[in-house]
């Protein structure tokens, strides 16, 4: 209705402009004396008319403006954080085409806004919340269950990560990360289904996750913590691989170990790595004196990184004695560092760049020894341990081939699990020019026993847990006697390590186990010595066996 009467309204303002400029254009004809002062006034006149015509044409319906300004109102308001509320009803009256485009427009901001709020705040492999989230969620129910509330953070750190990546490639390394939260949520539902506080549950990031459980005791922790160590064990099915993983997990509890969540992450971190450190698929609940040995390891890794970068390494070797014949057979390289004099074992790292640099000096000061030992011609085996980057490096497995001597490769045991088949034919290869394998600490469950059949290898090296008590249980006699029929019924020899007594020594003997590593004391030694030991051991043997 306003509408019609403001078209009117309109038409009469032209109107009545037109009758005036007739009028006018009249009257100074009328007035005016001389043809040009008329043309003049007539054009003046007209150019009036036209004006006004043009301004009643033109004038603003005052829906529209009222329809403008509500939305601008409107479009003001997303500053104040309103993106929900549609499209004034005025605009949709007046400009419902503009209305629609406004409401649509919202709507994609709304969308776009959620998807990055789920990637700020959640992972995207897994679902779960990120570091991001759980910091936030994390202290807020710090705060909500202080100051008589108890509390437990729970740091895990999955075992054998790295080798599902590097074997099996990130896709499936991240479908079995999928299926890790997913074993994570279910324990979470079956320990603590009843209690009032919600646990929180996250990936920190790589193989690192984290469960904050509000309101729980020591006992109770722990208890989920196994639980989750439990679950982590169980065998892994992706695509057509099966993985075996473990969890090493840190607890840290509030308020013993701290209050606020920084402190208690710290806690638990610290805790997660002595239990890696002792042997992983375990936990530790944080103390004091942890605390300190990670100051400790800290500094030790400092001086270790030192050493590396001033080439303050050796090659110490490792004799393997035949137990049947009591020859030497051959040796193990180890690789160790000078730290204030002595020489110690390499600490546990996982920088890929010093690994390699590591491993190729490795190779490079094997390739000197072996010609050494060709000169005062010692013939015995030279084991070198590789890791699994250097198992899956073409330029690691080539420098093989040029090790001139009896050279053979020791293949860890949580490789044989995950081994791609071109690392296998790769290795098959190296068997047919010479190079033979070896599997080293067999027996701590981090391969099936099927694996053996898949690589064939000339020995298996076995973990010193099945040597420790074998003089002194019978359960460990069983278990040890087993493992040496099945590694001999497969055609390969058993090599045992961490022997310290004599008696464990005959036990050895007694049920067939062919060569021992490491026996009653004989420390490793360099090349030189290593040679000339050897060679003196030959000459007594020879001796013994001639008289």
């Amino acid at each position: 209705m306003v509408t019609t009467v403001q078209k009117i309204s309109n038409r009469l303002l032209s109107a009545v402009a037109g009758v005036a400029a007739f009028a006018l254009t009249l009257l100074g004809f009328l007035l005016l004396g001389t043809l040009n002062q008329q043309v003049a006034a007539s054009l003046l006149i007209g150019f009036f008319a036209l004006a006004v015509v043009r301004l009643a044409a033109e004038r603003p319906n005052s829906d529209h403006v009222r329809a403008v300004e509500a939305l601008v109102a409107r479009l003001l308001a997303v500053g104040r954080g309103d993106l929900a509320s549609p499209a004034p009803t005025v605009v949709r009256q007046q400009m419902p085409a503009l209305a629609a485009a406004v409401d649509g427009l919202f709507e994609q901001v709304r969308s776009t806004l959620d998807d990055v709020h789920a990637m700020a705040m959640y992972d995207p492999v897994t679902a779960i919340p990120n570091r991001i989230h759980f910091r936030r969620e994390a202290e807020r129910l710090l705060a909500a269950t202080r100051p008589e509330g108890r509390a437990a953070l729970l740091f895990i750190d999955l075992d054998g990560f790295k080798e599902v990546n590097d074997r099996l490639g990130h896709a499936q390394g991240d479908q079995v990360l999928v299926m890790v939260a997913n074993r994570l949520r279910i324990v979470l539902q079956a320990e603590t289904g009843s209690s009032p506080w919600q646990p929180l549950l996250a990936r920190l990031a790589g193989d690192e996750f984290t469960m904050l459980l509000p309101a729980v005791d020591r006992a109770e922790a722990e208890r989920i913590a196994a639980r989750a160590v439990q679950a982590l064990s169980e065998p892994f099915g992706s695509g057509a691989a099966t993985t075996w993983l473990g969890a090493s997990i840190g607890i840290a509890l509030s308020p013993e170990h701290g209050e606020e969540l920084t402190p208690l992450m710290k806690a638990a971190d610290i805790a997660m790595y002595h239990a890696k450190a002792s042997g992983r698929s375990r936990t530790c609940v944080y103390h004091e004196d942890l605390a300190l040995a990670s100051a400790e390891r800290a500094g030790s890794d400092a001086a270790f990184r030192a050493a590396v970068a001033e080439r303050r390494l050796k090659l110490l070797f490792d004799p393997q004695l035949c137990l049947r014949t009591g020859a030497i057979t051959g040796a193990e390289a180890l690789v160790r560092w000078e730290d204030c004099g002595r020489l110690r074992p390499l600490p546990a790292f996982d920088d890929r760049g010093l690994a390699q640099a590591i491993g190729a000096w490795m190779l490079a000061e094997a390739g000197e020894v072996l010609a050494e030992w060709r000169n005062v011609k010692l013939p015995h085996r030279l084991s070198l341990r590789l890791d699994s980057d250097q198992l899956q490096s073409a330029e690691a497995l080539a420098r093989l081939k040029d090790l001139k001597g009896p050279v053979e490769i020791e293949i860890p045991e949580s490789f044989l699990a995950y081994c791609p088949p071109h690392v296998a034919a790769a290795l098959a290869k190296l068997r047919e020019s010479g190079v033979s394998a070896a599997v080293a600490d067999f027996g701590g469950g981090a391969a099936p026993l099927a694996s053996l059949v898949a690589l064939p290898v000339e020995r298996v090296k076995l973990t010193p847990a099945l040597v420790e008590g074998i003089d002194r249980s019978e359960r460990s006699r069983a278990l040890l006697a087993s493992t040496v029929h099945l590694v001999r019924s497969l055609g390969a020899d058993a090599v045992a390590t961490g022997v310290e007594r004599q008696e464990q020594l005959e036990v050895l003997r007694a049920v067939g186990c062919g060569t021992v590593q490491g026996f009653l004391g004989v420390e490793p030694m360099d090349g030189a010595a290593f040679a000339v030991w050897a060679v003196s051991q030959d000459c007594a043997h020879s001796l013994a066996k001639a008289s």
